[in-house]
């Protein structure tokens, strides 16, 4: 069984990516960046896994397509938008 945990997830993002990882990735719910990372490195898939686990894109999703990023990035896979 293959497991969705990443390792070093911040080595699978561009530089691009990696700026304000202590700041907010999600404004409206107060959810900084490496917690969404964190949580995708964990084994989040889908934008719904990562809301759910940290209320990222929960309030008016202008942080979604960030997060879709993130998971294509991560976990080298490309998501239909």
């Amino acid at each position: 069984m293959k497991s969705n945990f990443v390792n070093n997830p911040l080595d699978k993002l561009p530089d691009i990516l990696k700026r304000n990882l202590d700041k907010n990735l999600c404004i409206c719910n107060e959810v900084p960046k490496m917690d969404v990372i964190n949580t995708i490195a964990n084994g989040a898939m889908t934008v719904a896994e990562v809301q759910k686990q940290t209320y990222a894109t929960g309030g008016n999703g202008c942080c979604r397509r960030q997060v879709v990023r993130l998971i294509e990035c991560i976990h080298s896979i490309e998501l239909d938008k």
